[in-house]
């Protein structure tokens, strides 16, 4: 849970920043601060008030446990809280879009199970074998549609097959811990936080279908993103995330959102100028909303990817960029902070 100091919610502040290796070895990226300084990304980063780190795990492809626990030990070693996302499949996992890892059985659900177990299990002692305690644990990304399809997908409000895949992945936790791991905190994550219908629908049918129960859930988060729907307004957030805080009493982080600072064929809110400025009102609006959640259950917000330079998009399918990446200070955004050079 956040803290409170003096009053006032000290919220965690973090990026995830899992595709740098990727920009600084195969794109040749350097990082500057805003006074011209060449230095590590996470030091820039640090010194504006970031204290966390959000990663991704694949099954295969690039973000491979190989390759996303030498991050967590590069970030770990220089003083962050570590945020792992798991995605179950062996590429982007997200709505509507979760493959189950080639290499997996899923002719039963069972036999998936099994292998979920093992997954987080496995995952969890390499990383205190490496050196790396994980702060939050997210059991898959965007789940809220379900994950390792076609097994795992919630169709026709039937919760059954994935709370049973969901359930097997937290009892790995369970085993993990009982072998020496220190205890995560478990996340369900779950993208449109703004729809309070939708995440209403979601874990009133899961908890209702018993297997998963809210004992099991430690915090909650949710993707909360500008370009998908006009009604992603920050008022629709702080409706949302009320209601769920109110009715769960679980922590809340907005896990991902980003703002564009170029953009164009799609329409955005007219509060926030498609800029560095609009970029940094965006998030601290979202702040003010966690801060701003009844019995100090907003907890933090992680702002996605601000290493992903080269790519156009950032989480949107139209042409929007947010490449400004943003310096957390205090309990405020400072301002756009650093110019890559690829």
């Amino acid at each position: 849970m956040a803290t409170v100091l003096g009053g006032v919610q000290a919220l965690t502040k973090g990026h995830d920043l899992s595709s740098v290796p990727l920009m600084e070895k195969e794109k040749g990226a350097t990082w500057y601060s805003t006074s011209g300084k060449e230095a590590a990304i996470e030091n820039i980063l640090g010194d504006g008030g970031m204290d966390s780190v959000r990663l991704r795990l694949w099954t295969g492809g690039e973000y491979t446990l190989d390759y996303t626990l030498a991050l967590a030990q590069r970030f770990s070693k220089a003083g962050y809280n570590i945020y792992l996302d798991m995605h179950f499949s062996d590429t982007w996992a997200q709505p509507s879009d979760q493959q189950t890892p080639s290499a997996w059985d899923n002719s039963t659900v069972d036999t998936l199970a099994a292998a979920c177990r093992d997954h987080v299990s496995s995952t969890l002692k390499a990383f205190t074998d490496g050196g790396v305690e994980l702060d939050i644990l997210s059991i898959g990304n965007e789940i809220t549609d379900g994950f390792l399809y076609p097994t795992g997908k919630v169709s026709n409000d039937d919760f059954s097959a994935f709370a049973t895949l969901w359930k097997a992945a937290r009892e790995g936790v369970t085993d993990a811990v009982s072998a020496g791991t220190t205890q995560p905190k478990v996340m369900i994550h779950l993208d449109n936080g703004w729809k309070y219908e939708t995440m209403s629908w979601f874990f009133e049918g899961l908890f209702k279908e018993g297997t998963v129960t809210t004992d099991d859930v430690d915090v909650l988060g949710f993707s909360f993103y500008p370009y998908y729907n006009t009604e992603a307004t920050v008022d629709a957030l702080t409706s949302s995330l009320t209601r769920l805080a109110e009715t769960y009493k679980k922590p809340i982080y907005v896990a991902e959102t980003d703002w564009p600072t170029k953009c164009t064929k799609i329409k955005l809110s007219a509060d926030y100028p498609v800029s560095a400025r609009g970029q940094r009102e965006w998030v601290i609006a979202i702040m003010d909303v966690l801060k701003g959640l009844p019995n100090g259950l907003g907890a933090g917000i992680f702002y996605w990817e601000p290493s992903y330079m080269s790519v156009p998009g950032l989480g949107s399918a139209y042409t929007c960029n947010s490449s400004d990446p943003l310096a957390f200070k205090g309990l405020k955004i400072a301002s756009r902070i650093n110019i890559l050079t690829v």
